[in-house]
């Protein structure tokens, strides 16, 4: 988010893309994707390409998507020869729960959640642009979060709150000011 610089949700991944050189393909345009495939993501020609089912709603692309950020920004090795997949299977390698993670607080940052004053997976959905169903997992780790309230004692965090800052005082001018109080 820092160095994408991105200040507002719901997050713009193809702002990401764009500054990262990533091509994002619809599955109807190169049909690679097997039926239990939501995404993937491939490397071939010294460039990264992600590709989603385009038939999912808008709101599983946008977590697709997201997850194969995860994918190629936290550097996981290609699977099967040449590509990552985003799959439904339950009993899914550690690698894959590490991009859901990445998804999740790539799209629905806990600070700026925080910020914003947000708390049920309704509103995190509705704001963030995520499906209820991620939205609930969210809500519940938010939860925790809540109850440590342990919010901006990391650099980075308080860097991306900063660089939030006026979009979260122009959504919510009563929200918590930062350790202002």
């Amino acid at each position: 988010m820092i160095d994408f610089k991105i200040s507002a949700l719901p997050v713009d991944l193809k702002q990401i893309a764009k500054q990262a050189d990533i091509q994002i393909l619809q599955n109807a345009d190169v049909h690679i994707l097997m039926p239990s495939q939501s995404g993937c993501s491939l490397f071939g020609g010294g460039k990264w390409f992600i590709v989603y089912d385009d038939s999912d709603s808008i709101q599983r692309r946008r977590f697709t998507i997201a997850h194969e950020f995860g994918h190629i920004f936290l550097g996981h090795e290609l699977k099967d020869g040449y590509r990552h997949t985003r799959t439904f299977a339950e009993d899914k390698p550690q690698y894959e729960t590490e991009a859901d993670i990445f998804a999740s607080r790539l799209l629905m940052p806990a600070c700026v959640l925080w910020g914003l004053n947000l708390h049920t997976a309704q509103e995190i959905a509705a704001v963030c642009n995520v499906s209820l169903t991620a939205a609930q997992i969210r809500a519940k780790r938010m939860k925790e979060l809540y109850a440590r309230n342990m919010f901006g004692t990391h650099p980075l965090e308080r860097r991306v709150m900063e660089q939030f800052k006026p979009y979260i005082i122009s959504k919510n001018p009563e929200a918590i000011r930062f350790g202002e109080e």
